[in-house]
């Protein structure tokens, strides 16, 4: 494969910074992205962040994955136990019920670019397990500029967030999944994005689980209809 390509004029695509974001915390973030990033310089730099004290816990930064030209974007909330010991996104159960529902709609996820709000395992001791904590937002803002960054680099066609975390920090506080989940919606971050659960509150579901893992697969399907 040759180097990836850099990213396009000045990435118009890419989420604004919200104004109440604390200053000092995203430019400790801003300051490691180089002005013409690529995807891997990224990477590299991210696994230097201290842009939020999460990094204290965690094993490793577990930056996003895919092609640099994706046509199709997964945003997901954060790495859980298995992510943050591989340092890749998404290899854990909801990681393997994402691939199956993927393929199952048709999306190849080889094709596909998959990354996280945040990139360091937000996490909690329960005897011997660790257990995924929610990100707050002080913690979003913090991580916000690599996945700026990651937008202007991949500027997907489509982009789908994964769960009420990601959807809210990529179209607002007021965004609601279950307003206007599986549906289209106007943003300037991509030409198509739409909003649904994350894999992970299915594996939580306890009644009627399969059925709600097909509407999961019908909400991907309407992203392969567009034949990216």
């Amino acid at each position: 494969m040759g180097p990836e390509p850099r990213a396009r004029g000045g990435g118009s695509r890419c989420v604004q910074r919200a104004r109440t974001a604390p200053r000092a915390a995203i430019n400790a973030a801003a300051v490691l992205i180089p002005d013409r990033p690529t995807l891997a310089g990224l990477r590299e730099r991210a696994a230097n962040c201290t842009a939020c004290p999460l990094y204290r816990k965690a094993t490793q930064t577990v930056f996003g994955e895919g092609p640099a030209r994706a046509s199709v974007m997964f945003v997901g909330e954060v790495p859980g136990d298995l992510e943050d010991k591989a340092g890749r996104p998404f290899v854990g159960p909801a990681g393997r019920l994402l691939d199956r529902c993927m393929e199952e709609a048709g999306i190849d996820r080889g094709k596909a670019y998959v990354t996280n709000v945040v990139k360091h395992f937000k996490w909690e001791r329960a005897g011997k397990r660790r257990l995924h904590k929610r990100p707050n937002a002080g913690e979003i803002q913090a991580c916000k500029p690599w996945l700026e960054a990651e937008l202007t680099v991949v500027q997907p066609t489509a982009l789908v967030c994964l769960g009420a975390t990601a959807a809210q920090a990529l179209l607002g506080r007021d965004f609601r999944v279950s307003r206007t989940r599986g549906r289209f919606v106007p943003s300037n971050l991509a030409p198509h994005v739409l909003a649904t659960v994350h894999p992970s509150a299915l594996l939580r579901t306890r009644d009627d689980r399969e059925a709600e893992i097909a509407r999961f697969i019908n909400d991907l399907r309407k992203v392969a209809a567009l034949r990216l």
